[in-house]
This record gives structure tokens, sequence and C-alpha cells, in this order.
């Protein structure tokens, strides 16, 4: 998944309300597991119950009436508690099961992410040092490199707690072609041409990367087409799939390959997103009766479709979020995550990059779906998901192809986090 939601200030909200009419999101998250990947603007605290106005005051009586217990002084409201920092200082002693796995199996991911990092001053030493090592060092040299080169610090969230939500995403093949006909109906966009992006961080720096999505009418930004109003959009068709519920999951991962009808493949990727919240069509289902919580998932809601026929453009338009796709170059490796390297199978994340940076190393502790068997292994942050939000939040990558899927799809477990961060650095 690979969609950033942002954070506005309630100070920085004001001169912004008529570009917040329109939604937002980052380049590249997948994902975003069947899940996630993108939601807009924070909205300011809701504002309190309106105080009753105090009357104008009055000359006292002859005998002062004596305070009422039933009629309450006003008090001071509660300051809020203060929230914990996001990464704190942790031990490898920590780490359960670092031991037993083999951060060897991690190193072609990292070495990834050094081709991304290796140029900004804080990731040079680990960088350099995992060049020396080579391709694929032995699991003893690989742990004592981890061990020498980083330090851990556990993800909290921001009440103190220390578990979260861990999903799952996978590259979906798809079938589609180049071309319109009966059986390829459906298509899928690229970027619209009438679609406005703000880049909000020309105005307030401490908001870099930030962006608003839009049209102009007139002389006003308002916001870009929802799905339901997909006819309306300007934009590029750059292929035609046969089925339009494996299209949408195919958005909601972020990426994914068309299997043509020659039986070439190509890869397609997250260009861009119409900047309305990803809305989960897997709780609307439930909150309407039509699945039990335990069938919303991705198998669920395909038969769902598959016996509704009549009602998928309902169960659809109740995710306006749409994703603009682009063809990606061939390759035999991973789909490219949003740190613009290609993921990895069983050992690349998603995260919310305001707390995990991304390239960075994480050991994951959380259980095999729909299972209580502990998934303890090193992997690197390597995707963003708009659904992706919070300090212990993961969106787990399986890799390609039905059976990844099949796990990913019923993923939706509870784990803890620990990054790590290069000897000596801080968040």
């Amino acid at each position: 998944m690979n969609l950033l939601p942002f954070r506005l200030h309630p100070r920085q909200l004001a001169p912004l309300i008529p570009l917040l009419l329109g939604a937002c999101a980052s380049q590249p998250p997948a994902p975003i597991a069947p899940a996630s990947p993108a939601s807009p603007t924070t909205p300011p605290p809701a504002s309190t119950a309106a105080c009753p106005a105090t009357p104008a005051p009055v000359a006292p009586a002859a005998a002062p009436c004596p305070a009422c217990p039933a009629c309450p002084q006003p008090t001071a409201p509660e300051a809020a508690a203060p929230a914990a920092p996001p990464l704190q200082r942790a031990t490898w002693s920590e780490l359960p099961g670092w031991q037993e796995d083999n951060p060897a199996q991690a190193w072609p991911a990292l070495r990834e992410s050094c081709k991304a990092l290796a140029r900004q001053p804080r990731w040079q030493a680990p960088c350099t040092a995992a060049q020396a090592l080579g391709e694929q060092p032995s699991e003893p040299a690989a742990r004592r490199f981890f061990e020498t080169h980083f330090e851990p610090w556990a993800a909290v969230n921001a009440d103190g707690s220390r578990e979260g939500l861990v999903t799952g995403y996978y590259e979906p093949l798809i079938k589609g072609s180049r071309t319109r006909s009966e059986r390829f109906p459906w298509p899928v966009h690229g970027v619209p041409r009438d679609m406005l992006t703000i880049e909000l961080g020309d105005v307030y720096p401490d908001l870099k990367g930030m962006r608003l999505r839009g049209r102009l009418v007139g002389n006003k930004v308002v916001p870009y087409w929802t799905r339901a109003e997909l006819e309306k959009m300007q934009a590029p068709t750059l292929l035609w799939a046969a089925d339009p519920i494996d299209l949408f999951f195919l958005q909601v991962q972020g990426s994914g390959r068309v299997e043509l009808p020659d039986g070439a493949q190509l890869r397609i990727g997250y260009a861009d997103q119409n900047g309305h919240p990803y809305q989960s069509i897997g709780r609307w289902l439930v909150s309407r009766g039509e699945l039990s919580i335990d069938k919303a998932s991705m198998e669920g809601i395909k038969d769902w479709a598959r016996n509704n026929p009549q009602r998928l453009p309902e169960l659809l338009n109740a995710n306006p979020s749409y994703v603009f796709f682009r063809e990606m170059p061939a390759g035999n490796g991973g789909p490219t995550g949003a740190l613009g390297v290609p993921l990895h199978a069983g050992r690349s994340i998603a995260v919310d990059p305001r707390t995990v940076p991304l390239g960075a190393p994480v050991f994951l502790a959380t259980t095999w779906p729909r299972s209580e068997r502990p998934l303890r292994r090193l992997v690197l942050a390597q995707d963003t998901g708009g659904a992706i939000k919070g300090a212990v939040r993961a969106d787990y990558f399986w890799g390609f192809g039905p059976e990844a899927g099949a796990e990913a799809g019923k993923m939706r477990q509870q784990g803890r986090m620990w990054v790590l961060l290069p000897s000596g650095q801080t968040p």
C-alpha cells in the first residue's frame, strides 16, 4: 500500500479551508493490505458543547445566598495526557525470537534499502559495512552485523501500549487486455489530466511531501471526483480488466500484474489517487448485516460480489477512493514500494513513515494468519499505505500470486515492532 495520509495542526487549518475540501495522499504504500494504503486530513478536535451564556452581574441581595450544592461551579478542563514517545530505547534481549530468526534471509531486502539510503549520513556507516559483507553472509555474520551497527527501539502507541494491528498484502494477478471488448469492459485508468496536485510543503515546510488532490471549477479548487463519479474523470485508459472486483483489490494492493490474452504479463503500479479517503467495503458489508465479521475477508467479499452482481456498483462505490496506475518496467523481482526499491516476499512491510523511517530494519513479532503460531522475523520498512497509521502498525508483504493472496486476505493479527536505527542515532 502506498498512500500517505497527513495531519494539519489546527493553526494551519484555517488558511487552507478552501483547499481541504479535497482529500490528500502522498506518493508511495501499497495496499495496503487488503488493506490499507488512504485517509485525508485529520480533523481538528471536536468542539465541546456550547456553554450557556453568563448572565450580567446583579447587585447582591441583602443576605447573600450561600453557594448551592445543586449548582456545580465551573472547573478547568483536564489537561490531555501527553502522548508516549513513539520509539523508546530497548535491548536486544527484549526481541522475542531474535535468536531463532535467520537475519541473513533479510539481507537482500537490506541491500535494496541501502540503494535508497546510502547517501544519507546516518545510514552511510551500516550500508558501507553491509556492502563489505557481500551479497549473502552467513547467519552468524548477519546477526553480528545487525547487533554491531544497529540499536533496537520499541515502537509504542500514543497511549503507551505496545501492541498493534498487523495486516497483509500481496501482488495480485488479474486478467486484462489493451483493447476493450465484451470480455474486458472495465477500465484501468492512468492519472487524470484535469486533477490538480497541490504540494502543501511549498507553503508550509513542515508539511513537506503532503499533497491535496482536487479540480478547478471557475477559480475554486473543489474535491476531485469520487469512484461513483468515475465517468466524469478525464483519465486515460491504460488497460481493460475482465473482473471489476479483482480490479478493485488490485487498487487496494497498490500494484500488480496483468495477464494479457496472449499469455504475456505486464506490471502496473501506483501512480496517484483521487484524494478521497479509503473506506473498507468489508466493514460496509458487516455494518449492513451482509457478512459476519469473520467472513469479511477478501475471499468472503469476492464470494458476496459473485452472489450479488446487481449490487456490485453499490458495494464498490462505498469506497470513494480511486487509485490510478502507470505501467512499470518488466522484471522478476517484487513490485516497487514507496522507498523506490523492489519488495521482498516475507521480508518487506509497509509502515507509517511519520514514526518508522522508510528503509529501516524492523523486528516484527506477530502470529501467522488466524493462528497463534509465532511469526517473528527481521523485515525492512520499504512501503507505506493509506490505512497504515500509528507507530505499532504494519502491512506484511506476502509476495505474488493466489497463495500469497490467500494468506494476505486473512491476516489481521496483533503484533509488536522494534525499529533498528543505526548505532548512536536517535529517532
